[in-house]
């Protein structure tokens, strides 16, 4: 199975009869899944058909559906509302004779709010649910691009994601190789401060600082964190490898590889392993972030 992004855009367009609609679907990154439909008044059914279908095809994601629908080919009728008119010619009726106005005209009958209604020509049920399938058959299409994108930034994603893995085995390796990392070295260097110590004051205990350089060889040594490094890495290739919705997996593991790698740099006491660490720590970061956007 491939990975696939959070992110990606998608269009259809459709006809039916006198109706047109557009889809626009757009998907960004999210926690979990979460589907929000804009649909025209009328339409409102669709969205259990919508969300039923997203969520067979999606696992992660914002997600926002929109439809438009236009009816063409026939124009607006105006329509008198009899029951505003004759409230309003009474009301003239009465007017004009207490103050002996002037009857009203046409137009200004007309140029009363609500003495006109303007509506939409009705349309047969028959023709709406047509057209409602038609919707239906145009979203499927649009939804299918959107999974088509997500899965093409997927593609782009696992290369740069995998590059990431070998970076930070090919800079586990370098740490391993390094000469600073090996106990002798380290023993060497505390060795070196210890004598300096005893050049400078006699109030030392040798063996006692013998004893506490040898613990602190110990504790300096990487070696654990290395081999959990390295296991890491294992795990990433292999969720890599096997493509779906890994995307939190494998944020956890960008997790696990920080860690592992701020103890390096904490334990590390020599220039070169500080730097590979400080470079690690970089590369981790870069494989986090693009792990944000995996489904």
């Amino acid at each position: 199975m491939a990975l696939s992004s959070m992110t990606g855009f998608s269009r259809s367009h459709g006809t039916s009869g006198l109706y047109t609609f557009e889809w626009e679907l757009k998907s960004v990154n999210a926690k979990g899944l979460d589907l929000r439909v804009r649909l025209p008044q009328g339409w409102d059914d669709l969205e259990g058909t919508v969300r039923k279908r997203v969520g067979e095809a999606v696992s992660r994601g914002t997600v926002y559906a929109n439809l438009n629908v236009k009816r063409a080919g026939s124009a607006a009728v105006a329509r008198i509302n009899e029951d505003v008119l004759a409230s309003v010619l009474d009301a003239a009726r009465g007017l004009a004779s207490r103050a002996g106005a002037l009857p009203p005209t046409v137009d200004g009958l007309l140029a009363v709010k609500g003495v006109i209604d303007i509506v939409e020509p009705e349309s047969g049920e028959a023709e709406i649910a047509t057209a409602k399938a038609a919707a239906i058959a145009a979203f499927e299409t649009a939804l299918s691009g959107l999974v088509e994108m997500r899965d093409r930034e997927g593609v782009s994603l696992g290369e740069i994601l995998t590059q990431r893995v070998n970076d930070i085995e090919r800079l586990a390796a370098r740490a391993e190789a390094a000469p600073g990392r090996k106990p002798e070295a380290i023993k060497t260097r505390l060795a070196e401060q210890i004598a300096t110590l005893l050049d400078a004051s006699d109030r030392f205990d040798p063996d006692r600082l013998s004893q506490e350089a040898l613990l602190i060889a110990t504790k300096a040594d990487i070696r654990e964190e290395l081999d959990r490094i390295g296991s890491h890495v294992a795990q990433a290739r292999e969720l890599l490898s096997k493509g779906g919705p890994v995307g939190r997996r494998l944020d956890f593991l960008s997790q696990e590889f920080n860690r592992e790698v701020n103890t390096t740099c904490s334990k590390s006491n020599d220039v070169e392993l500080t730097n590979i660490g400080l470079e690690m720590k970089n590369i981790v970061e870069q494989f986090r972030e693009q792990v944000q956007n995996l489904e």
